[in-house]
């Protein structure tokens, strides 16, 4: 059997919707398996997007991705410097 890779909004969406149905007195264990996730997957997205609304969520993403940019112009530009030292050296 596949794994669905859920976009992160729906992901708060589907919590959401366990939320509300243990609000209406289902049992947790009932509500995962009415949304069609597992326990695991349920227990990982709330570690992961637990009280994030999804303008939180697509923010957090863009910052994420922006991070990973920056870091990897700040290893571009290390590099760039260590092998400038070593031509200044002379050791090329």
């Amino acid at each position: 059997m596949g794994t669905k890779k859920h976009k992160p909004e729906e992901v708060v969406t589907k919590l959401r919707q366990v939320d509300v149905l243990v609000s209406q007195g289902q049992s947790v264990a009932d509500a995962i398996r009415a949304i069609g996730v597992s326990e695991v997957t349920d227990y990982r997205s709330r570690k992961e997007f637990g009280g994030l609304k999804s303008d939180q969520v697509r923010r957090m993403n863009e910052l994420e991705t922006e991070n990973q940019r920056l870091r990897k112009a700040i290893a571009d530009l290390t590099l760039d410097k260590l092998i400038l030292q070593e031509a200044a050296r002379g050791n090329f």
